[in-house]
Parts: structure tokens; sequence; C-alpha cells
């Protein structure tokens, strides 16, 4: 008997009036929301502008959302198109059934449209988001606990998840909680990636291949604990498979990426530094300020420089003035004498003649 679990919601849905507020979308929404907000912070930090990962997020979450249920219809397609099944069920998100490979690959797809026409690197879009995807799967793996669904194998653990529906094919009783155990394991994944890009510097992608890689990790021995329907290849289930292709794309492009392109992107967003404020920015002011004081520094250089200039042509005119004054009497001096001179030479030669 099992003394403790974790108890499951009675219902996944609650009517607010005739609109349905569903406990697995609630979980999806938060999530991006999460997401959208970590990415943010690590783009800016990054050196990009505020908002553009939310611009971006635009094309990638409903890219991701498409992708996702793709990949879980063509999967499980037994789920919609086998006898007594309805097609139409196939459409229904919110009762579950995304695939997180086909969300991540669509979802590129979708974030590479955004940041091509941002002029923006995908590779360095995605390290910043990376560690905020891993948060947003944590969040949405609660959407499995609302829907009692993708538990693992019985159990009588303190933390073993109570299962009560028997719809579809539920057999109620206790089961490991694999919904928890992937979401307890995201939240490494972030925080690793966290700490590995502040250690390491991660860029070019790398960060988000070590998401990617760590994941697959995480989703191998999960997945294997799973007791739900899945197509088996070798004895292995098919996303058991997949987790190890993927891992191994993953740590190859790592090894590939350092050697080919060593260190991180300088710029990020091409003019985000030139980004300084909506209304004029203080590097302006103080740049204008600073043309100002140069400015008037030179004026006043100038005019200080013209007035010595002038003192100095003053200066000399008068000098040259008092010169010319005292020339004509210099000059006058110098005939008087030379006249007295020349009369006594004249005296001294008649007393001669005389005698």
């Amino acid at each position: 008997m099992t003394l403790a679990f974790i108890p499951s919601p009675s219902h996944g849905v609650v009517y607010l009036g005739p609109i349905p507020l569903r406990g697995y979308a609630f979980c999806i929404i938060i999530g991006v929301f999460v997401a959208v907000w970590l990415g943010n912070k690590r783009w800016i930090a990054r050196g990009g502008r505020a908002g553009t990962v939310a611009d971006i997020a635009v094309w990638a979450v409903p890219f991701g959302l498409v992708g996702g249920r793709l990949y879980h219809v063509i999967t499980d397609y037994e789920l919609y198109f086998s006898e007594g099944r309805d097609w139409v069920d196939a459409f229904k998100i919110w009762e579950g059934g995304l695939g997180i490979w086909g969300a991540i690959a669509l979802g590129a797809v979708g974030a590479w449209i955004g940041c091509r026409r941002r002029g923006i690197p995908l590779p360095a879009y995605a390290d910043a988001i990376a560690p905020a995807i891993a948060f947003a799967q944590a969040i949405g793996r609660w959407g499995n606990w609302f829907n009692q669904e993708l538990y693992g194998r019985p159990t009588d653990l303190p933390w073993a998840l109570k299962i009560t529906s028997s719809a579809d094919g539920r057999v109620p009783g206790t089961y490991h909680p694999t919904f928890l155990y992937e979401s307890l394991w995201c939240i490494g994944v972030a925080l690793l990636v966290i700490w590995a890009d502040r250690r390491f510097k991660l860029g070019h992608g790398r960060a988000f291949a070590l998401y990617v890689a760590a994941y697959c990790v995480g989703r191998f021995w999960i997945e294997y604990m799973r007791v739900d329907d899945a197509h088996h290849i070798l004895g292995l289930r098919l996303n058991d498979w997949t987790a190890m292709g993927v891992f191994l794309l993953a740590v190859i492009y790592i090894v590939i990426s350092a050697k080919t392109r060593p260190g991180r992107e300088a710029i990020v967003e091409p003019g985000a530094d030139d980004d300084t404020g909506p209304t004029g920015t203080d590097k302006d002011k103080d740049k204008n300020k600073g043309e100002d004081m140069d400015g008037a520094s030179d004026v006043e250089g100038a005019t200080v420089g013209d007035s010595g200039a002038e003192k100095a042509v003053e200066s000399e005119g008068a000098a040259g003035a008092d010169e010319g004054a005292a020339g004509p009497d210099e000059a006058g001096d110098a005939g008087d004498v030379g006249a007295e001179d020349e009369a006594k030479d004249e005296a001294g030669a008649k007393k001669a003649g005389k005698s």
C-alpha cells in the first residue's frame, strides 16, 4: 500500500462560463512567457536590443507548435487515423500531444525567418534562448500532469503519481511521475547551459547544442521508463533512437564549431550599440556639450590672439614713432657741430696766412 503519492487533478479544465480554461494550455503559455523574458535578458547581455527576442518569437512559437503537433501525429498516427478514430482529433492540441523534436526543428525554421528579417545570426539567437527553452519545457511538462498522461512504470515510491482516470486505456494506480522527472531534468539542463556559457563563453550555436545534447541524455532514460503506447525499433522506443541520433549530431557540432569558429560573436545585432534611449541620448548630449566647449575655447583663443596681435602692432607703431621723432633732432645737432668745426678751421687758416 502506498502511503504517500503525488495526486492527480480531478480534471484538467475549468469552465469560465462557456470558455474552457485548460491546464495544459496554461502551462504552455506560461512556459512561452518565461522563455521570452529570460531570452530577452540574455540577448541584451550579449549586446542585442530589447524586444528582439519577442519579435522573433512571434515567428518561432507558432512554427514550433505546428512542428510539435506534426511530429506527434505522424509518429502516433494510429491514434487519429486508425479504424474507429476521428481524424479531427489530430487538431485538438489542448488534449495533449506535442513532440519536442518537431517543435525544435520547425521552431528553428520560424526563428530563422525572424532572424533574417532583423539581420541577426541564428546561432547567436539560439545561444541566448537555449536555457530559456529548457525552462519553458520544465513548465510545459506540468501540462501532462493535468491531463494524467505520459507517466512511467508502476511504483510505490513516496513520490509516485496516482492516476485516477480510466479513459483511453489508462489503469488507475501509482506510477513513476516521468513528467516530473523530465521537468526537473530540464531545470538542471538550463542551469548547466547558463554556467557553461559564463565559464567558457560559448558562441556560434554551441550553447544551444549543449542544451540539445544534455536534454537528449535525460530524455533517453526517462523515455525508457514510460509505458504509454509507442513504436519500437530493435526493442527501443522511437524517441529513444531519436534522442541518441540528435545527441550525436549535437556533440559533433560542438566539436567542429569549436575548431572552425572559436570564441563568441563580437556583434550579435547590427546597430544595437548605437541605441542610447528614446529621447536623445546622454552620449549625444555629452558629445554636443563637448563640441560646444571646444568651439567656445577656439573662439576665446582666437579673441585673445587677436588682442595680442593688436597690442603688438600698437607697441611697434609707438616705438617707430618715437624713433622717427628722435631722428630729426639728432640730425640737427650733428649739423650744428659740423658747422662750428668748419668755422674754427677757417679762422685757423687766416691766422696762418697773416703770419
